[in-house]
């Protein structure tokens, strides 16, 4: 009843629904206070439909927007509550009195008072939004003032609403207690408080306060593209939960052969992008990205397939290659799309294969087995299990777009898979980490996944319980304290260490100071390592988890575990690359060997029906490598899918680079030359061309 109730509402939690009640009940309220009257009715109600309603704003729940959109947003709602207040003071025999015209010329002044303090508001904010949004490029050339008090600017609107609340108490107390004196002060309190915004805000119009207009900020962009003369392009525009598909490659292009770039194209991305010294510039505008000067790069990689992959595909001067964010199954892996590119590259041979049995146009000799440099972190399997008892990773994908059964195993067989594990004779630890992207379209996923996690944390808590569990605990507590104590302090460095930004700092600051630092990303990475060490280490192995979030990583979780459950995609192709047993869920009900022969990855795994009661096979061969029967099997998928051991990823990447590059070059050249060729127009003998009838006259001279 209440998940049903939160979905019709379009909350996401239990007090997000809870807010929501009381403020559509306090309003009401509100009315009933007003025309009874109870002044006091009315002071209780009113404080609840300010306390949710901020409730609301802060969570940035759904249902705030959908208001707005039944013209029942957030200024409706407290004029709403002023009208009930001048209502009620009417109704107090208040009307003739001077403290009713205060009330009703204060609510009309201060309503005056917003009006330019939402302009000049919204007037900084565009006029402190910069065409580009980068990170460790040189912007020197341009002067970027400090951002204003991020106190002034953020929900601005919301926060000058709120000065009504002096006005509304005095006025409130006043009716209450005839003594009007308090009236009059919350009265001029509030305007005082209003006008005060409004010329806290004048000085950021100052032109020295705002950033350069945007020719000259595309200049500086183009003067340092030419002087940092960029070769390799990686190009990516997604969704706001899609950055990972950016940091996959961050260390790969560190690594590669040529001064690389990323460009991106949507501003709220860049912030969720990990640490690198590789320069990044952020272009939102079609216009400004197809004036961005990327003459000297001569290779573009792309990780999706999206729209605005035009705005790039139109530059003859580079070759263009997709490379993807991850080798699957899945029917975006063979997207028809990849043809409009001049080369893909994939994995290994079972890319090529797959392009060939999809049949979407790709010819062969386009594509290029580059291995996936990406799957260096990834540690090779020692043959048995690295704690007392076996640890088990269940990494399901995403429900997908298309509402395919065969998407996900999460909604068929999810909780099935999670039980027998936290059920299993042979005692396991389990490690679930869900999709990111889990619950974005299917609101059954979002809660199948929510009642996962509680089981988990339910076995948790029942092991804890447990007297074998409980002395193991109890003999490592010691060591888990200080591991957390670690986790806390390499936690807040590396918060300073990846936000070195001054904190109220807008993007087009943050633009200004975030150039590269070597010195500060190598200690990024060692203490990320640290701090991986120290979150594995801050529990017991026997400890059920639930990891979400940046960290740790989806491959510290494959390092960790002895063996997994996931679905088709690249999760399953990536952990191959760890030659540990694994099993993948048949959800569409396709059966084992069909299963196998559509899928290329499920060849060495252990294949599951959605009542997961195949799961004992994966735990045996964890538990014990003589009942592990797909040992070559997956030696074997693992040449073909990720391309052999020698020459490494990042070489075969290197080559393919410099292979296509070369071709780029010699393509600009044949082309110079070609025009140099061209023989040129003869002179005009202009007098002689004015002396014949127009129809004799040359076209160029018509």
């Amino acid at each position: 009843m209440i998940s049903t109730a939160i979905r019709l509402a379009r909350v996401g939690s239990r007090s997000e629904l809870a807010a929501a009640l009381l403020m559509a009940l306090g309003y009401p309220c509100v009315l009933a206070g007003a025309l009874m009257p109870n002044i006091w009715l009315f002071a209780g109600a009113s404080a609840v439909t300010y306390a949710a309603d901020r409730y609301l704003h802060h969570k940035g729940s759904y249902l705030v927007d959908r208001l707005a959109k039944v013209r029942a947003g957030l200024p409706i709602r407290f004029l709403v509550r002023q009208l009930l207040l001048i209502l009620l003071l009417a109704r107090e025999n208040l009307a003739e009195e001077p403290i009713f015209y205060a009330a009703v010329a204060c609510f009309l002044l201060f309503y005056a008072l917003q009006a330019p303090q939402g302009a000049i508001a919204t007037l900084i904010r565009i006029r402190r939004t910069m065409p580009v949004v980068t990170r460790n490029v040189d912007l020197h050339a341009v002067r970027i003032a400090d951002a204003p008090p991020k106190a002034l600017l953020s929900r601005s609107g919301e926060k000058m609403l709120h000065l009504d609340i002096p006005a509304m108490a005095g006025l409130l107390w006043a009716a209450g207690t005839g003594r009007t004196a308090a009236g009059y002060i919350g009265v001029a309190v509030t305007l005082g408080l209003g006008l005060l915004y409004v010329l806290l805000l004048v000085p950021y119009l100052r032109r020295s306060r705002l950033v350069p207009s945007t020719p000259a900020v595309m200049k500086a962009i183009g003067n340092w593209t030419r002087e940092y003369q960029p070769t390799v392009v990686l190009y990516f525009s997604g969704s706001d939960e899609s950055a990972y598909q950016v940091n996959m490659w961050l260390d790969t292009m560190e690594k590669i052969d040529g001064r690389p770039l990323i460009v991106m194209r949507e501003r709220t991305l860049v912030p969720k992008l990990a640490a690198t010294n590789v320069p990044i510039i952020c272009v939102p505008g079609g216009t400004h990205m197809m004036n961005l000067d990327l003459s000297s790069a001569r290779v573009c990689l792309y990780p999706a397939n999206v729209g605005k992959n035009i705005h790039m595909l139109r530059v003859p001067t580079m070759k263009h290659v997709f490379i993807g964010h991850g080798d699957s199954d899945k029917l975006a892996s063979v997207n028809p799309f990849s043809k409009v590119y001049d080369e893909v590259w994939t994995a290994g041979r079972a890319g090529r294969d797959r392009y060939a049995l999809a049949d979407v146009g790709v010819r062969d000799e386009d594509i290029v087995e580059v291995g996936r440099p990406q799957l260096a972190p990834i540690k090779s399997w020692t043959g048995t299990p690295k704690n007392p008892i076996p640890t088990i990773l269940y990494a399901p994908t995403w429900e997908g777009w298309d509402a395919n059964p065969g998407n996900t195993s999460l909604l068929l067989a999810g909780e099935n898979i999670v039980r027998a594990l936290l059920t299993s004779k042979t005692p396991v630890r389990l490690i679930y980490k869900p999709h990111p992207f889990t619950g974005l379209v299917n609101p059954k996923a979002r809660a199948v996944d929510a009642r996962i996690k509680k089981m988990i944390a339910d076995a948790a808590a029942a092991r804890a319980a447990e007297p074998r569990w409980a002395k193991e605990a109890a003999s490592a507590a010691a060591g888990q304290d200080a591991a957390r104590a670690e986790l806390a302090r390499l936690g807040e460095r590396l918060a300073v260490l990846e936000n070195p930004f001054r904190k109220g700092g807008d993007e087009s600051e943050e633009s200004r100071v975030a150039l590269a630092d070597p010195e500060r990303l190598a200690e990024t990475r060692r203490l990320r390592a640290e701090w991986n060490d120290a979150y594995w280490r801050s529990f017991g192995w026997w400890e059920h988890k639930v990891v979400t979030g940046s960290r740790p990583q989806l491959y510290d979780c494959f390092n960790e575990a002895d063996g997994m459950v996931s679905d088709i995609s690249s999760v399953v192709s990536d952990f191959i690359a760890s030659g540990k047993p694994y099993a993948v869920t048949d959800s569409a009900g396709l059966g084992a060997e069909e299963f196998k022969r559509q899928n290329t990855a499920v060849r060495a795994a252990i294949v599951l029906t959605n009542s997961a009661t195949e799961l004992g096979q994966l735990i045996e061969a964890v538990a014990d490598p003589v009942a592990d029967t797909l040992t070559d099997a997956r030696r074997d998928l693992r040449r073909y899918l990720l391309g052999p051991d020698s020459p490494s990823s990042i070489d075969r990447f290197n080559t393919a680079l410099r292979t296509l590059a070369a071709k780029a070059e010699a393509r600009n050249s044949g082309l110079a030359q070609r025009l140099a060729d061209q023989p040129t127009a003869p002179e005009v003998d202009r007098e002689a061309e004015d002396s014949l009838e127009p129809e004799e006259r040359t076209p160029a001279a018509r």
